[in-house]
């Protein structure tokens, strides 16, 4: 039978037992939004450690891969002219003026690493090829997957990476971006002369990515 306060639009208070069921659905819908968001956080992909950013013993165990022959470094080239308003060194499509001075400075840094036991490649885009030639007095040619590298980035760095030698590659930032998706970390885009730093098993089967070096900070790989 329909009561008075039925009749006048008035609302009824929550007995307990309607409290209750109300609390546990806030309570489910709070479990199930906060599964998600872990889930979330779960799934998506790790970062590039910043080797710079008081990385410790991500620096101590780089360099004691390079002094076992056991790193591939992929480094971007310098300043790319025709993306510049800076004079160009030669060509459009290679490196500007101003950036030999930093390909020079990031050759001596690998220097202070050790290049007697490290194998040099280069993409053979004359920006690449400009940049390893400041960087090593030297360039390859030919090594056309460091540039046409979709799907096959970390396959050929790994072959090319030779059993107690490290590997150095001057390469462009969309192959370092892909070989940061092949190892499932997230692809934030470097600047020029950054290096990304992986190390690599016994028999080179597999690869782990330490971390990146902007061109600017490798003095924190020196630091005391």
């Amino acid at each position: 039978m329909e009561s008075l306060l039925d009749r006048v639009g008035v609302r009824r208070p929550l007995s307990l037992r309607g409290v209750a069921k109300y609390r546990k659905g806030v309570i489910a819908l709070l479990l199930v939004l906060g599964a998600a968001a872990l889930g979330s956080l779960l799934l998506r992909p790790a970062t590039v450690p910043d080797l710079a950013a008081g990385n410790a013993s991500a620096l101590a165990q780089m360099k004691a891969d390079w002094a076992k022959g056991e790193m591939i470094v992929l480094v971007r080239h310098v300043e790319r002219c025709d993306h510049s308003r800076a004079a160009c060194l030669s060509a459009a499509d290679g490196i500007t003026d101003r950036a030999r001075s930093v390909a020079v400075g990031l050759g001596a840094q690998f220097e202070r690493l050790g290049l007697a036991n490290a194998d040099l490649y280069n993409s053979p885009l004359t920006r690449a090829v400009q940049t390893s030639s400041y960087m090593f007095n030297s360039a390859t040619t030919g090594q056309d997957w460091l540039f046409h590298c979709k799907g096959t980035m970390l396959r050929d760095a790994l072959a090319h990476k030779v059993p107690g030698r490290n590997l150095v590659l001057v390469t462009h930032s969309e192959c370092m971006a892909e070989l940061e998706k092949q190892l499932k970390v997230s692809t934030a885009t470097l600047g020029y002369g950054a290096a990304l730093f992986l190390t690599t098993d016994k028999g080179n089967a597999h690869a782990h990515l330490l971390g990146s070096l902007e061109a600017t900070d490798w003095r924190s790989v020196f630091a005391r």
